[in-house]
């Protein structure tokens, strides 16, 4: 009588921790089976030369970057095709027989070489043309890729005038918090000044710094990096960049006026194809940018580690309905090849009900941007 009341604890205790284990599965995962109805789907350009250089930089001679600054490399253009690829597959059920339409998706760039090129070839990954879509020998099809002009951009690039987020970053910038953060990493910012010829006094310039040697190092153009620069690349330059890409969004005002336009504009998105009104009625919408973009979206929603978004990061807003026919969205976050990881909005579940994800966001979101931005 005993073994069979002790085997019956046992029995009650495997079941409950089980039920306990399913439950949670249930909370931290999202329900896979909802139907997949549309997406949004922001991107950062592939790999690319350096912008600029700094003073002592040993390979500022443009003799080893033919194709210029800034431009795509073509391991860059490679990547992002890959990207196209992958999305492709991820994304099967949004794209009928694998065909482009006009009415199926929209891609927007900022008005950048680099991002236009990269949203060319990402979408000769995704929209590889079927034997009836072919007009000749080459094996790609044209697709439209829409941009502003930058000084006009209030969606990606934010370089339209906005008063207001000016002013809140020179406060951002002489804050207390900043001034801390820069006192306690002043020999770092003497040791890179000392080295690079530049007067380094801020974390965004260690970023600058890190990014000039990642794509002049092996890891991109194999050439071997200053001998100074092992001490500090690419770990700590690294951990200082990522924090950086937190600054232009670390108040709710700069992620309403920096970040909230785009996510205001995914959300809306979303809400219109639930309610049956996106005319056309498409199911992805595609964002070729930079790294702070992908960070400003990440911050803004409050998902954002602090790291340096790589080339070729990804940020994938779904939206899905279940069978009562309501509508979840998941935010999922690609920053390497690897899988992408799924990140839960402060407050809500990763599977955050569409209303909720407004509701929870609503602060990061505003109203009518040309107006803050003159208050």
């Amino acid at each position: 009588m005993k073994i069979i009341n002790y085997m019956a604890i046992l029995f009650w205790l495997f079941l409950i921790c089980n039920l306990g284990h399913v439950l949670s599965r249930q909370t931290d995962f999202p329900n896979t089976e909802n139907q997949l109805i549309f997406t949004s789907i922001l991107f950062r350009h592939g790999q690319r030369n350096p912008n600029g250089f700094y003073t002592r930089d040993p390979y500022k001679n443009m003799s080893y970057w033919p194709d210029g600054l800034g431009m795509l490399t073509k391991t860059g253009k490679l990547r992002e095709y890959e990207l196209g690829q992958w999305l492709g597959k991820r994304y099967k059920s949004l794209i009928p027989d694998g065909k482009y339409s006009e009415q199926l998706v929209y891609i927007q760039s900022t008005d950048v070489d680099r991002t236009l090129m990269s949203a060319q070839a990402n979408l000769a990954g995704l929209f590889y043309p079927s034997k009836e879509e072919m007009w000749s020998d080459l094996p790609w099809q044209p697709i439209p890729v829409h941009t502003v002009p930058k000084k006009l951009d209030k969606l990606l690039k934010v370089e339209f005038p906005c008063p207001r987020l000016q002013k809140e970053e020179k406060i951002v910038r002489k804050s207390k918090f900043l001034k801390k953060y820069n006192k306690e990493r002043k020999q770092l910012y003497k040791y890179l000044t000392k080295h690079t010829g530049d007067k380094v006094k801020e974390p965004q310039h260690c970023g600058t710094i890190y990014t000039n040697l990642l794509i002049e190092s092996q890891t991109i153009s194999n050439f071997t990096i200053p001998d100074w620069a092992e001490k500090i690349y690419p770990d700590l330059l690294h951990q200082i960049g990522g924090f950086s890409f937190s600054i232009p969004t670390s108040t709710t005002i700069l992620k309403r006026l920096r970040g909230g336009p785009l996510l205001k504009d995914i959300i809306t998105h979303m809400k219109l194809k639930r309610n049956g009104t996106l005319d056309p009625n498409r199911n992805l919408w595609l964002y070729s940018a930079h790294d702070d973009n992908v960070a400003a979206l990440l911050n803004t929603m409050g998902v954002f580690e602090h790291h340096m978004p790589p080339f070729v990061a990804t940020v994938m807003i779904d939206l899905r309905k279940n069978a009562k026919n309501e509508f979840f969205v998941e935010v999922h976050y690609r920053n390497s090849t690897a899988e992408p990881t799924l990140l839960t909005i402060p407050g809500c579940t990763p599977s955050c009900p569409l209303d909720e994800f407004e509701s929870y966001l609503s602060q990061v979101i505003p109203g009518d941007w040309d107006t803050e931005c003159k208050h």
